[in-house]
């Protein structure tokens, strides 16, 4: 039995070892080769040091650094105190409120751009309002959306990434010792006092691993600024130069610089507070501590939960609007409600297609991460195997590893006279979007894999065991019914979040027979005429279909929905 087990052990981490090598760090590699040496092969800094002497290529990190900032300190002021609100006290409807502010992860910044110009764009609605009702001219409305789109950018990528961090923060409260708490005020610390000696320093973790998320995200964020033809930023001047891929170091050398930003913040993640955990009494004899509200605290809670809410639902509505309207321009509200864009939708060849192939491309992909977390859950929790905390680290690299890298990075390995060749995705996209999405969501389904195992038992495998039965058997029969419930929300996750991947399925899908539906809601945005109308219709149906499995997967997990997001 010994022998079996440490022969699976084995095969294990030969499969885990050969998925990673191949499909994360060796495309890793072949970025590197590209921006650090010269047509002769020789290393050399000469590209990257270009990247910085060159004007438009330091405006663009600079523009990038800028909205990371922005958008990470805009994501801190509407979660950490939401998350808070949330942990400390009781109100009436809390529950749905709650609920509600997971909303906007059920649509990419690309596509909630679409609403929002609707909304906030000179000729949107609420510029419209303020003119009828006489607070700005119409020949020199505001520019809520400023600098070119800057603030677009920023504001569509705050509204969706907020519930990262309010998951985390939120969890990060919950495991805070309500005994702490009480000790400190018999000391007389109390109010913002304690706040920031007591209660800041045991969250910190958390709420620095979701802000890292955030940050990375924000800072390697493609569709976005796409979408508002915001042009100078590092993400958008890469996509760019992909027709010059195979003769051209300077798309390479920019990826460089992108991975090692983010590189830099996931180590000092990891390193600073990956490993710090505060030991905490057990919760299950103590009071949670909140206070019960009513009146106008309560109206007050209630007004902080439907403002950022209503807020975060902006984007959302604006596409709702366009994808029911005939005509919305200078207008308050759309006009000529009809259901004529879903019904158009239904026929052009690219909408249809797209939604059957994205369907395709993620079930395989959870497929893959299904076996890989399971494997890699199992390796790190029940078998132990030695360097434990690597394994899980290379788990976890793909949060910080941007999509935008890794694309590219198969893009390069790919080309002709390459190893990987015959992946090329001009021909077919399947086999490499397939392995991305899953390479991306594989952190969804480690964590909620290991977050199952740690809360059940090692004793019933134990028994199993004993009774002789094989290890598969035993996680077949006994280990698998016990985490159904974190395995289907991991795979739901994944399944989800790789319908709307973004950066891999931009790049990686060049021909429209292959289009998946961020590709297709991209390209019908581009079209003259009702495309914009179309691209809507498009995004609403994918918004519907993953809001229901985000609603299922966080009704399976509760709050350690936020775990899946924490590096």
């Amino acid at each position: 039995m010994k022998a079996r087990e440490n022969s699976l052990r084995m095969v294990a981490l030969l499969v885990v070892a050969v998925f990673f090598g191949a499909f994360l760090l060796f495309p890793i590699i072949e970025v590197l080769r590209g921006g650090l040496t010269d047509d002769r092969g020789r290393p050399t800094l000469v590209y990257l040091a270009e990247i910085f002497r060159n004007r438009l290529y330091l405006e663009g990190l600079v523009n990038s650094f800028a909205i990371a900032c922005c958008t990470t300190l805009a994501v801190f002021c509407l979660a950490v105190p939401l998350a808070w609100i949330n942990d400390r006290f009781e109100f009436a409807g809390k529950k749905w409120l709650s609920a509600g502010v997971l909303m906007p992860m059920v649509l990419p910044p690309f596509v909630g751009a679409l609403g929002m110009q609707r909304i906030l764009g000179p000729a949107g609605a609420l510029n419209t309002l303020l003119v009828r009702v006489g607070f700005c001219s119409p020949a020199s409305p505001p520019d809520w959306l400023g600098a070119g789109g800057f603030w677009g950018v920023v504001l569509v990528e705050a509204l969706h990434l907020y519930p990262i961090l309010y998951l985390n923060a939120l969890a990060a409260f919950a495991n805070v010792d309500p005994l702490l708490h009480e000790a400190a005020a018999d000391l007389g610390c109390a109010g913002t006092r304690r706040f920031f000696r007591i209660t800041f320093p045991l969250i910190a973790p958390g709420l620095f691993a979701g802000g890292a998320i955030v940050f990375i995200w924000s800072f390697t964020e493609l569709g976005a600024p796409l979408m508002f033809n915001f042009e100078r930023v590092t993400a958008v001047q890469i996509f760019n130069g992909i027709k010059e891929i195979g003769n051209n170091p300077f798309p390479y050398a920019l990826v460089i610089v992108l991975l090692t930003a983010s590189a830099v913040l996931y180590a000092t993640a990891r390193l600073t507070f990956g490993r710090k955990a505060w030991a905490m009494t057990s919760k299950a004899g103590v009071a949670s501590g909140q206070v019960r509200l009513s009146g106008m605290a309560a109206a007050g809670a209630i007004l902080a939960f439907a403002a950022v809410t209503f807020l975060a639902v902006l984007p959302h509505l604006g596409l709702v609007g366009i994808s029911l309207s005939r005509s919305w321009y200078r207008t308050i509200l759309p006009t000529g409600l009809t259901l004529a864009h879903f019904q158009a939708g239904l026929s052009h060849n690219l909408t249809v297609p797209s939604i059957l192939n994205s369907v395709r491309y993620s079930t395989m992909a959870v497929l893959v991460a299904m076996v890989l977390g399971v494997l890699i859950a199992v390796l790190t929790v029940r078998m132990r195997v030695r360097f434990a905390w690597l394994l899980d680290a290379l788990a976890m690299l793909p949060l910080a590893v941007p999509g935008l890298v890794l694309a590219f990075g198969y893009l390069a390995m790919s080309q002709k006279g390459r190893f990987f060749h015959f992946l090329d995705p001009i021909q077919n996209p399947t086999a490499l979007l397939v392995i991305a999405y899953a390479v991306r969501r594989l952190p969804y389904v480690v964590r909620a894999t290991v977050a199952g195992l740690q809360q059940t038992s090692v004793s019933l495998e134990e028994a199993g065991a004993n009774l002789g039965a094989s290890p598969f058997t035993v996680f077949r029969r006994i280990t698998a019914p016990l985490i159904t419930a974190n395995l289907i929300a991991g795979g739901l996750l994944a399944f989800s979040f790789a319908m709307l991947e973004v950066s891999d399925s931009l790049l990686l899908a060049q021909r429209s027979l292959f289009f998946p539906i961020t590709k297709a809601i991209y390209e019908l945005s581009m079209l003259l005429g009702e495309g914009q109308s179309l691209a809507a219709a498009l995004g609403v149906w994918t918004m519907l279909f993953l809001g229901a499995t985000i609603l299922a997967a966080s009704l399976l997990l509760g709050k350690r929905l936020g775990a899946l997001f924490r590096i």
